[in-house]
């Protein structure tokens, strides 16, 4: 029987496993859908079957940088206490050092790659919910290069609820670097410069404002001078270098940048769960559930 690729994904849905096990499964049971699921359950590929339609949004984020390449990653848990746990932070770890060696592009690439232990990472985080009994899932993660002149900013706070790397170039003097992820860690800005704004999100906010100085009573003769004042404190809000820097309220970060010699390249901030939706805990529910089986 033929496979098909929409069989194949009907499989890695129903099981979690990778697409290459789900295609050999399907394979060796000429297609069927039930003996399919049961082979990858004899092979330990499926044993987190069970605990796909579960929501991951706890875990942790990571930074690992190597000379001049780093990743930052978020793998998400079902709770924050999982998330704590050794064999959790090991798991972590060891796919950071996967990613940062391999250098997949997407997340779908990575899982299908495969480890010095002979598993796929699709694999691996399996047998990862099989020990730890909960849903792991590797969520998103981006590789950074950094020149020679450069410098990595790496900061991890609250233990990883939120992770921010940056990319300065001009200094290598980590420290600086570290102070302006701390920064975006605390204000979330959305860009470096208002370079990065686009004219149609700048048009947008200039008409929002103008219409709410209208609204406020405003001369028209004063409102545009109102709407660029306002304009400013908008850039001021999003864009990185035109914010009050956190550890010194009377310097600019872009002022604090460029004392140093330096200049921001990018920077990727990554929040545990964010955009996820959060499992309500009924602790209570969960026990009987337990105690039913």
């Amino acid at each position: 029987m033929a496979i098909t690729a929409q069989m194949v994904k009907e499989l890695r849905e129903k099981t979690g496993a990778g697409m290459m096990d789900c295609k050999k499964a399907l394979t060796e049971t000429n297609g069927n859908m039930e003996q399919a699921i049961d082979f990858l359950r004899e092979k330990g590929i499926a044993s987190a079957a069970k605990k796909a339609d579960r929501i991951a949004a706890e875990g942790t984020t990571f930074i690992m940088s190597k000379g001049n390449d780093a990743v930052i990653l978020e793998v998400n848990a079902e709770t924050d206490f999982v998330a704590k746990n050794e064999n959790f932070q090991n798991l972590v770890k060891e796919l950071a050092e996967h990613l940062l060696a391999n250098k997949p592009s997407s997340v779908e690439e990575a899982l299908e790659q495969k480890m010095g232990n002979g598993q796929t990472v699709g694999e691996y985080v399996n047998a990862a919910i099989a020990k730890i009994g909960e849903k792991i899932t590797l969520r998103r993660f981006e590789l950074k290069t950094k020149a020679d002149n450069g410098a990595f900013g790496e900061y991890l706070h609250m233990g990883g609820r939120i992770a921010v790397l940056t990319v300065l170039e001009g200094t290598t003097d980590d420290a600086v670097a570290k102070d302006v992820a701390m920064h975006i860690a605390a204000i979330n800005p959305k860009y470096i410069s208002r370079d990065e704004v686009s004219e149609e999100e700048t048009e947008r906010e200039r008409q929002v404002l103008t219409q709410q100085a209208l609204n406020e009573g405003k001369p028209e003769n004063i409102v545009a001078k109102m709407v660029e004042g306002r304009l400013r404190k908008f850039f001021e809000d999003i864009c990185l270098l035109d914010q009050t820097f956190v550890k010194n309220p009377d310097q600019k970060v872009r002022q604090f940048v460029e004392a140093n010699g330096a200049k921001v390249v990018e920077f990727v901030r990554f929040e545990v769960g964010e955009g996820l939706e959060k499992r309500q805990e009924n602790f209570a529910e969960e026990v009987m559930s337990q105690i039913k089986k």
